[in-house]
């Protein structure tokens, strides 16, 4: 084809993809093209304008390494992260919801006893976190690996921290025959994203704060069972309403209570886990 005009081009590109073998490909990348030559025509898009876009995501690759994944962050403030987890994730009765995985999970951490302190004695309100894994039907699930992590009290992540030892705060626990776990840590705090980056840049322009409130991250899998990805948050926190990456669930905000002997506090939680 020749002579394209911007009311012929889009199904010229299109046609272009007559030979596609992967159907879902082809289905998908239809939809991209056909959407994002849409907004260009919706916003008259300039060509210092498409100029700039191309090196935000240009620049958006250079921020990501081994611990930080500056796309991810990208997708979780945009709400794309949140609504892919609510397509494919629709939960049944019983089953813990789940919510995003976020830029700042490692692989590796070690198995850890019941009981076990993933703060090492560090600064912050002494907690103990647990509870139960368990099928839909209340059963108890036995083995279930639970790979948690959280911030330190200034806010980081221990891969953003050169001070944290590189596991701090984190840890995997397993539940025992009566499908129980349990382990210590401190109370997490609410911190801002990372706003040194791309993602800040558009934040700022949004007027938005980067603002996540408090909370642990889990990742509950079993054999046989979906593995869960979620959330718990703190009851009370400021920023429960107005999380940057939207991933608050009212079923997932947990009380912080300070336990009968008043030397920490205890927060618990049964998790429900979907069969394969």
């Amino acid at each position: 084809m020749r002579n394209l005009t911007e009311e012929n081009l889009t199904e010229a590109v299109l046609a272009r993809l007559a030979r596609a073998e992967n159907p879902r490909f082809k289905e998908i990348m239809t939809s991209v093209i056909r959407h994002l030559h849409a907004a260009v025509r919706e916003v008259g898009l300039t060509e210092a304008e498409w100029s700039e876009a191309i090196k935000f995501l240009t620049s958006t690759g250079h921020k990501c390494d081994g611990d930080r994944q500056e796309f991810i962050l990208l997708s979780d403030v945009l709400g794309v992260s949140m609504l892919v987890d609510a397509i494919n994730h629709r939960k049944p009765a019983g089953a813990t919801e789940s919510t995003v995985l976020g830029p700042f999970y490692i692989e590796g951490a070690p198995d850890l006893p019941p009981g076990f302190d993933i703060s090492h004695g560090g600064p912050g309100e002494p907690t103990e976190v647990s509870g139960h894994v368990l099928m839909p039907d209340g059963k108890p699930i036995t083995g279930a690996v639970l790979d948690v992590w959280q911030t330190a009290p200034n806010g980081f992540y221990s891969t953003q921290d050169p001070n944290q030892d590189r596991f701090n705060l984190r840890g995997r626990f397993r539940s025992d025959a009566k499908g129980a776990f349990s382990f210590r840590t401190i109370k997490p705090t609410s911190y801002p994203v990372p706003t040194d980056g791309p993602v800040g840049v558009v934040l700022n322009a949004m007027g938005r704060h980067p603002m996540r409130p408090a909370h642990l991250h889990f990742i509950v899998s079993a054999p046989r069972f979906e593995t869960l990805t979620t959330h718990l948050f703190v009851e009370g926190d400021p920023y429960l309403d107005s999380d940057v990456v939207f991933g608050v669930k009212n079923s997932l905000i947990v009380p912080f209570k300070p336990k009968p002997d008043g030397k920490m506090l205890q927060a618990t939680y049964d998790f429900g886990l979907s069969p394969l």
